[in-house]
């Protein structure tokens, strides 16, 4: 609504005081926010065009699931590209495996991540050791992919959190990540759900990694163009 008249929204245009229209994005979402907010990540869809149709569907079906794209614009630009052919899989991971130890009381956890990866037909394996999963995981991935994509370099997690969806199942419950990245020039966030803790987060790590290939790409191609 606030699309088609603003006023009726807004007392003052976000643009006067220094800021912009923040729309957010949610299983509510109509068909003006998801077009609205794709030309904001740079995407021009033509209001007719089924795929928006499709990319509502998505959405809905995801949200259900415990998905939260509000926080998480990286996520839903990758969902958008993923919907309209603009997006492809730079990689394939094969396995991927964390062993947790604690060798006594007084010792602090360890976590060792091994991952192997496939990139244009080349498997790559490597192993890293962080403070949790989700570091050494990080950490794990970033050291196969560096070979293919040396920017990766750049990127380190900022902040990553966690919410729980459920505590009907105790343990079992369904848990959201959020992880916000950046590469020293810009930062962006990505979401990941699951009923494990390590799956939703390597979810949003997988995005996270997914996103920063996808811009530098688009850097390069436009480079490219002059």
């Amino acid at each position: 609504a606030v699309m088609k008249n603003s006023k009726t929204y807004e007392h003052v245009s976000p643009d006067v005081v220094g800021n912009r229209r923040r729309i957010l994005i949610s299983d509510l979402s109509g068909r003006s926010n998801i077009l609205y907010k794709a030309k904001e990540l740079g995407v021009d869809l033509d209001p007719k065009d089924e795929r928006v149709i499709a990319i509502l569907n998505e959405l809905k079906k995801l949200e259900n699931e415990g998905y939260e794209f509000e926080g998480a614009d990286a996520s839903f630009e990758l969902l958008i590209r993923k919907a309209i052919g603009e997006y492809r899989k730079p990689f394939h991971l094969k396995s991927a495996r964390t062993i947790t130890e604690k060798r006594s009381d007084d010792e602090d956890t360890s976590t060792e991540a091994t991952i192997v990866v496939q990139v244009d037909g080349v498997i790559e394996h490597k192993a890293a050791i962080g403070n949790g999963p989700v570091n050494a995981m990080d950490q794990a991935l970033r050291k196969a992919l560096e070979r293919f994509y040396p920017n990766l370099k750049e990127v380190r997690l900022k902040d990553y959190r966690v919410r729980v969806l459920s505590t009907k199942h105790g343990t079992g419950a369904v848990v959201r990540v959020l992880i916000e990245s950046g590469d020293g020039e810009s930062n962006w966030s990505t979401v990941g759900v699951s009923e494990n803790i390590v799956e939703a987060s390597w979810k949003a790590l997988i995005d996270s990694i997914d996103y920063k290939i996808l811009k530098d790409e688009e850097k390069k191609a436009a480079k490219a163009r002059g």
